[in-house]
């Protein structure tokens, strides 16, 4: 069955609202039959399937509709960022030999230099919605097809394309709907942009259940996002390590809102230190708090810790999700006992498909079809899985293996300290020393001697910052995830 129809099997005609919010409201009904379906009509019948298409938005109906409507035309959903370089872009479009793209109005100059087709809003909302309804037998529609890809970048190196099947997003919103327990009564605030995967598991999983969205882009305005929780009756919140540590260190206001609807919470896209954990625990004890952990290349979720192993697993991503297997093993592929160390590594149905182009690169992460994440972990007696590190992102300080996130860890219990980045930087004596990036409250008067004193109680001594640096914020992508690489530009 086709991701879309799927979607939809019980929802296409509802007249409930899918979107909720100041500036844009739209129901299941007209989504389906006046956006999605005359798009794919309109797009198998100008470029047949199997095309790669750009789609180039902010979170939006015109997102929503045009992502929706690609997928279900058979063809493959580009979504990219929309402040993605131009240089990327050009890169992206050439890979995937793309003909068309839709694109919001005020993002259709980045593509002038592009040879595309260009489908922007005014189009959607002429020509196109001219177009009777689509109709296709879903049920006939092979799940293994492509559905969309998703490009991740690097500092150093050219995107690399993610491909997920209709299947593979299948897969993860059932287990994702399972654990969360959500529900035709559920509305989320969605502050993650939908061209990264967790943003879109928001939107799959809601759409499947018939839920509601309300989209809020500007985060930085906190008391909106406030106000659109309260004024919305949300019942859920999603945010990676960032959002909490800015609502928690940074807004007066709220952690002294009641937020009634509120049943649930979900942080993923990093670690977020236990001190926030532990500070949105005793802040918000009703509400439940779940910690998760995925990649791209596992069509978002990987694990989740649920609410009532907390405190008690704290600094835990819990055990893998429904469907999904996932261990802890060493360089014999045994998996680890407890405490010993080991990659992450899993297997199910929401594996990728592969990199865009890259049977090299897939053949490395993707051995005997288990996804080799990359990640350092460790178990518990328990069998609940601790992420220590990426490894590349160990520190070498004196021929010993360090974590930065340990000692961030330490830094950020400060209760003046709103985020912490180690990185290394080079040393003639310790090869690697380590160097501590702080963000503090605007009204903290900490001192690095106060750090380093407060460390030193803490940590041994080749885990101290040999260097300490006061900065008004973290780099970070615009998922929010923490960009050491541009730190370790500024360390050297």
């Amino acid at each position: 069955m086709n991701f879309v129809d799927y979607l939809f099997e019980t929802t296409k005609d509802l007249t409930k609202e899918i979107v909720v919010g100041n500036s844009e409201k739209i129901s299941y009904s007209d989504m389906y039959n006046m956006y999605v379906s005359r798009i794919a009509r309109w797009l198998s019948g100008k470029f047949g399937s199997n095309e790669k298409i750009l789609l180039i938005s902010d979170n939006s109906v015109f997102f929503i509709g045009a992502y929706l409507g690609i997928i279900k035309s058979g063809n493959i959903c580009v979504p990219l960022n929309p402040s993605v370089t131009t240089t990327s872009l050009k890169y992206i479009a050439t890979q995937c030999a793309s003909k068309i793209a839709f694109v919001e109005n005020k993002h259709l100059k980045k593509l002038d230099d592009l040879n595309l087709e260009k489908v922007h809003q005014d189009m959607i909302l002429g020509d196109i919605l001219q177009s009777s309804k689509f109709n296709c037998d879903g049920k006939l529609f092979d799940e293994g097809r492509i559905a969309e890809i998703i490009f991740t970048s690097g500092s150093t190196a050219l995107p690399k394309g993610v491909m997920l099947s209709h299947k593979n997003l299948r897969a993860n919103t059932d287990s994702i709907i399972k654990y969360l327990e959500l529900t035709n009564n559920d509305r989320v605030l969605v502050v993650l942009p939908f061209y990264y995967c967790y943003g879109l598991s928001l939107l799959h999983t809601h759409i499947k259940v018939g839920a509601s969205l309300v989209l809020n882009n500007t985060f930085i305005m906190l008391n909106t996002v406030i106000d659109d929780l309260l004024n919305y009756s949300c019942t859920g919140f999603s945010g990676v390590p960032s959002h909490y540590q800015i609502f928690l260190r940074k807004s007066r206001r709220f952690k002294v809102t009641q937020f009634p609807h509120i049943r649930y919470v979900t942080q993923a896209g990093g670690k977020l230190p236990n001190v926030f954990i532990e500070d949105f625990l005793k802040t918000f004890p009703k509400i439940r708090f779940y910690v998760m952990y995925g990649q791209t290349e596992a069509t978002a979720r990987l694990s989740y810790l649920p609410p009532s192993w907390l405190p008690e697993k704290l600094g835990s991503i819990g055990k893998g999700i429904p469907g999904v297997t996932l261990e802890v093993v060493n360089e014999s592929m045994q998996k680890v006992k407890p405490n010993e160390i080991g990659e992450i590594i899993a297997e199910g149905d929401n594996i990728m498909v592969g990199y865009f182009e890259d049977p090299t690169l897939t053949d490395e992460t993707i051995k005997a079809g288990r996804l080799h994440t990359g990640d350092i972990g460790t178990v518990d007696k328990d069998g609940f899985i601790y992420v220590l590190a990426r490894e590349k992102e160990y520190l070498k300080v004196s021929g010993e293996r360090i974590s930065p996130k340990e000692v961030e860890d330490v830094i950020v219990s400060l209760p003046s300290v709103v985020d912490c980045s180690i990185v290394g930087v080079e040393d003639d004596i310790l090869g690697e020393a380590i160097k501590a990036f702080i963000v503090l409250e605007s009204t903290a008067s900490l001192t690095k001697d106060d750090i380093l004193n407060f460390c030193n109680q803490r940590l041994s001594s080749t885990k101290l910052p040999k260097f300490i640096e006061f900065i008004d914020e973290i780099p970070a992508s615009p998922t929010g995830k923490k960009l050491r690489s541009e730190l370790e530009k500024l360390g050297t």
